[in-house]
């Protein structure tokens, strides 16, 4: 994959939310929007400890994982259309397969850098109207991603992002989801991916701690609705 299409850009404002505030209910914008190291021009985080940042200026995701979805859960199928996932970009021709940590894109006026994958949070429970829809969507490894923004420039619906460097072309984001959910305790994979160039320090932190510790952390706070 050397290229895809942008569906749509997606910003939104911080809304009362469940026990608390998010901006994941984001509307399509038409014409260009600025981005820049700290996100698109209009668009809010409600919980900038985490979300947002440079690491996660913007969140795309795969239009094609929608009818996976849908086809998964039929009487939840209504919810499953583009900007369900609180993402930015609505990315078409690309997904977790297909995309490796580090890519580098040149995407309408910007130029951006793949950091991370999502982490799904319980906020994605109510979205969905399913206790366990955050940790459906981490076993999946259809959770999408962050691009950081190394050059600012405007992203509009129908750009064409082009590919301009692939430092870790064995990192796919799905070769990352399965070592950070399911083949956790790897230790060769968690110490090649603890090495890689511009991963985020929460991530190396992550994988150095199973390393040292021989364990798996605590995904409770983050997938478990609080108070359910």
């Amino acid at each position: 994959m050397t290229e895809f299409t942008v569906a749509e850009v997606r910003v939104g404002p911080a809304r009362p939310f469940g026990p608390g505030t998010s901006a994941i209910d984001k509307a399509p914008v038409s014409g260009p929007v600025m981005a820049g190291p700290e996100g698109l021009a209009g668009d809010e985080q409600a919980d900038r400890g985490h979300h947002g940042g440079p690491d996660k200026a913007l969140h795309a995701y795969a239009l094609s994982n929608y009818p996976l979805w849908a086809a998964e859960m039929p009487d939840k199928a209504g919810r499953f259309r583009p900007g369900a996932f609180g993402e930015n970009l609505v990315v078409e021709g690309a997904d977790e397969s297909a995309v490796c940590l580090g890519d580098r894109f040149r995407l309408g006026g910007a130029l951006v850098e793949v950091s991370q994958g999502r982490q799904p949070c319980w906020k994605l429970n109510l979205r969905f109207g399913r206790p366990d829809m955050a940790r459906r969507v981490q076993e999946s490894g259809r959770c999408g991603w962050y691009f950081r923004v190394l050059e600012p420039g405007t992203i509009t619906a129908g750009d064409r992002a082009a590919l301009v460097a692939r430092p870790n072309p064995r990192w796919t984001l799905a070769r990352t989801s399965h070592l950070l959910y399911h083949d956790r305790l790897n230790r060769a994979d968690l110490a090649e991916f603890a090495a890689l160039p511009g991963l985020p320090d929460s991530w190396r932190r992550l994988a150095l701690a199973r390393l040292d510790s021989g364990r798996t952390e605590d995904w409770s706070r983050r997938i478990d609705t609080p108070g359910a």
